[in-house]
């Protein structure tokens, strides 16, 4: 379990760029509220879900409205301030802040509106998978999103959206069909396939590199009652080999994301596996559940020890299992995507997550293919649809040390050992799994004539680069 743990912090001197007639101009032009330094919920809202990113902006805008979005960017530019946006506030690379400049906070924005006989959705940049799923599941419909229930759409969607129903439906911009775009200028507009179609086409993927995002709609997919939760199996290379290998034969209904870790000790792990190196299997299967049954059957024959959680469910409740995950702590990882994955790769992990150094020190395996590796590599701004893996080594750590250097050090030094050894096998980056200081890797993300062709946008759009604060396609 984390451990919650609260740092006093005090505010970074600083001189006020805008001062108090500017902060007042600004806050009567707002529907929502302005928070400045000496309003009382600051220290809450400056705050990002990532705690090693511990930021002191100088305003922080919590829009009601694609109107106060305008508003913020005007008044960003005019005073020479930097500009974060965030939907949900789970940038890993903790683009969601800024010291000394305004935050666009979209949280507010989480209206979803639901046309049943379209089968299609309007839904604001804050609202998360917890809040469209139930919404959704009451017309048995879903969105493929991600795998945590309290990340933002806005940021999800912008950089691809890999989660449960990935090899079912691709990913979530898969199912985009337009955006209402606030641009660097302060205007208004909706990109779709036939208007401003090279918008369209990069913010499928592209990051918020573009403009502001108020209002996506989404092709919302049958659902249902999936088959889903939790398969426990020990860690071994004949485990992972095996998984590997039936992850990528599996119908396209089932979907499933892995953590290779140490056993916690749960009540549904037998004991005998608490502390020893398992695969915790995470399955969505989507269609006839007795079809479900049988692409599960495989996975829980992967040992004698293997402990079978899964069950008919609403598609929402998946979301619980990820919950825990969501909490604010210290994170520090690498992610990539993967070819093939060899024997090497195996023994590597399974070397490296036996000594890590905090509980939830872990490798998470996303198998690919089915949906998401139908669609041309330059139909959206997602490049990698011919990826069979996604291997991400994720350190999470908390406690009254959590911010000390020496701990600090001693937690990515784990994952940063790890990603020297996994390196030789990358084949490109998920942009949303970038961390901070990975802008070299960039063009990893972005792979060929895409970063080209994404700059071409960039210089149309945002000449001036004032949407830096991401990963950053420079014009």
């Amino acid at each position: 379990m984390l451990l919650e743990a609260v740092r006093t912090t005090q505010p970074a001197a600083q001189t006020p760029k805008t001062g108090a007639a500017g902060a007042e101009r600004l806050a009567r032009s707002l529907h929502g509220p302005l928070i400045t330094a000496d309003h009382a919920e600051y220290d809450q809202v400056r705050r990002v879900w990532n705690k090693q990113f511990d930021r002191h902006p100088e305003l922080v805008v919590r829009a009601a409205n694609a109107l106060d979005a305008a508003h913020a960017i005007r008044h960003a530019r005019q005073h020479g301030l930097p500009l974060a946006i965030r939907s949900g506030g789970h940038s890993l690379a903790g683009f969601g802040s800024v010291d000394g400049g305004v935050v666009l906070d979209l949280a507010r924005l989480t209206n979803v509106s639901i046309d049943p006989q379209t089968q299609t959705a309007w839904v604001q940049p804050g609202a998360t998978s917890e809040v469209l799923a139930p919404l959704a599941a009451q017309y048995d419909l879903g969105l493929s999103t991600g795998d945590a229930p309290t990340v933002g759409l806005g940021g999800l969607t912008l950089g691809g959206g890999i989660g449960f129903m990935v090899r079912k439906y691709g990913l979530t911009v898969d199912s985009l069909l337009a955006a209402q775009v606030v641009t660097a200028g302060g205007q208004l507009i909706t990109a779709t396939e036939t208007e401003h179609p090279d918008l369209f086409w990069a913010l499928r993927g592209g990051g918020g590199n573009f403009g502001v995002v108020t209002a996506f709609k989404y092709q919302l997919r049958p659902v249902g009652t999936v088959l889903g939760g939790a398969i426990v199996t020990p860690a071994t290379r004949q485990s992972i080999r095996a998984y590997t290998q039936l992850a990528l034969e599996a119908p396209d209904g089932l979907t499933t994301i892995t953590c290779m870790m140490k056993a916690p000790p749960l009540p549904f792990i037998p004991a005998a596996l608490h502390g020893t190196l398992i695969l915790l299997i995470l399955a969505v299967y989507v269609g006839d559940l007795e079809d479900g049954r049988r692409a599960l059957a495989p996975f829980t024959a992967l040992s004698p020890d293997t402990v079978d959680l899964t069950q008919p469910m609403p598609y929402p409740a998946i979301f619980d299992l990820t919950r825990g995950p969501t909490v604010s702590s210290h994170h520090y990882g690498r992610s990539t995507f993967l070819r093939a994955f060899s024997d090497e790769l195996i023994d590597t992990l399974l070397e490296h997550v036996e000594h890590g150094t905090s509980p939830l020190s872990f490798a998470q395996i996303r198998p690919l293919g089915g949906a998401f590796a139908r669609v041309p590599a330059d139909a959206t701004a997602f490049a990698h649809r011919d990826k069979s893996y996604m291997v991400t080594l994720i350190n999470d750590w908390d406690g009254p040390d959590a911010y000390a250097e020496h701990e600090v050090a001693h937690h990515r030094a784990w994952v940063d050992t790890l990603w020297t050894s996994l390196r030789p096998h990358s084949s490109g980056v998920y942009a949303n799994f970038l961390e901070d200081k990975e802008g070299d890797r960039i063009q990893d993300a972005y792979p060929g004539s895409t970063y080209a062709r994404l700059q071409a946008v960039k210089r149309q759009y945002d000449p001036d680069n004032f949407f830096c604060i991401n990963q950053n396609i420079k014009p």
